[in-house]
């Protein structure tokens, strides 16, 4: 990787750019970026994938732009039941392997902008899953765990924003839980600002995670506590798969969702905000609109 930490900014020209932020720690961005503060050197390239060593020195960065589009990601790969706080309090078992869903790349939002949710989604089981996502930045297929981290372009953190109704009520998704649908609506998979190279956090293990509703903790764990890791996850589902560049994986939420809480769960409504912070990946903060029914 020719980067530790790595944005996409427009400069005071509105030129844009992508570029490595000159900060001490994750949490400073989005602080030194709002107080008109933040530089970041600027590296050669047109695409996330397509960067090299050369830089064209520093520029103010004036505005933070998402770090993803959809058009950059081919699909989104999630992982479910990977927390093992998170299984146990749904009352179910450990699977024996990575158990793999997906999103589309219309899901994609950015760290910032407000979350519509249809019309359709919004019944009472609105959730939350703070998570860490993992960019490949390289295709590939049968990927050995030993070399799984080559094919990772770096991290960030995300919100798998899901409607438990069409996932888990029998009476909208059938007698098995299904899970596309229920969460791959436009805009349910917002994506922090900062990539993180594996160069300064490696496989990502033991790095706090928090998700906050209106400002009240709801998650606090780590990703020690994935069943399968980094390297565990990118070989399985590359195998007999091509896992393309640009691919998005969202590696599965700890306890402390909504769903999880007993006897009242305290789902997500109209105007909610949700922040989802992961040590060293900085944070999104996102606010759940809901839209006018058509």
């Amino acid at each position: 990787m020719t980067y530790g930490r790595l944005i996409r900014f427009l400069d005071e020209d509105s030129v844009e750019h992508y570029g490595e932020p000159i900060i001490d720690h994750a949490d400073d961005l989005l602080v030194r970026a709002s107080e008109q503060i933040l530089q970041a050197t600027v590296l050669t390239g047109t695409s996330i994938f397509t960067l090299d060593s050369r830089t064209t020195g520093t520029k103010k960065v004036a505005q933070i732009l998402p770090l993803l589009t959809s058009s950059e990601v081919p699909l989104i790969r999630c992982i479910g039941l990977n927390y093992l706080k998170h299984i146990k309090e749904g009352g179910r078992s450990p699977p024996p392997y990575p158990s793999v869903f997906t999103k589309p790349s219309t899901s994609i939002a950015s760290y910032n902008e407000d979350i519509p949710i249809p019309f359709i989604a919004q019944h009472d089981q609105l959730d939350y899953e703070g998570e860490l996502a993992i960019l490949i930045g390289r295709t590939g297929k049968d990927i050995s765990k030993a070399n799984a981290l080559d094919y990772v372009a770096g991290y960030a953190v995300s919100n798998d924003v899901s409607a438990r109704t069409w996932q888990r009520k029998p009476e909208y998704a059938g007698p098995v839980p299904q899970w596309d649908f229920s969460k791959g609506f436009d805009k349910f998979a917002p994506l922090g600002p900062l990539l993180v190279s594996p160069s300064l956090v490696n496989e990502a293990s033991g790095l706090r995670l928090q998700t906050w509703v209106n400002g009240e903790l709801r998650q606090d764990s780590d990703t020690s506590d994935m069943l399968f890791g980094v390297r565990e996850i990118v070989a399985f589902i590359s195998q007999g798969t091509t896992l393309q560049r640009g691919t998005v994986i969202l590696t599965g939420t700890p306890a402390g969702v909504a769903m999880g809480m007993k006897p009242h769960p305290l789902y997500l409504k109209d105007q909610d905000v949700v922040k989802v912070r992961i040590e060293g990946l900085g944070f999104v903060e996102n606010k759940m609109v809901f839209e006018k029914r058509a």
